[in-house]
């Protein structure tokens, strides 16, 4: 994994807590594992709960890792204006911002 690009947070909290953050990256890779989604579709889902606890930096990491897995902008989009009437038209307004900050 390329440390390069990475927030530095995420750096200290490496540098500080490398076997916890370890094991938090586990975690994720195994949750990956256990069913049938795709990277794509796992990275649509993890960017609607990250905008739904209006997350500004998960928001970043999740649009960034779906583009990387081949969602396109209006696939992004469609995840987020989607929560509308779960979450409320200003959360996803803040989230749709933050989307505006990668792309």
């Amino acid at each position: 994994m390329s440390l390069e690009g990475l927030p530095k947070v995420y750096l200290s909290i490496k540098n500080k807590h490398g076997k916890f953050l370890a094991a938090v990256e586990e975690l994720g890779r195994a949750l990956k594992e256990e069913g049938p989604l795709d990277e794509k579709t796992a990275q649509l889902v993890q960017l609607a709960a990250a905008a739904t606890i209006r997350s500004e930096g998960s928001v970043h990491s999740h649009v960034k890792r779906a583009l990387e897995a081949g969602a396109k902008p209006e696939e992004i989009y469609h995840a987020l204006v989607l929560l509308t009437s779960t979450i409320g038209f200003p959360t996803v307004a803040a989230s749709l911002s933050w989307v505006e900050d990668i792309l």
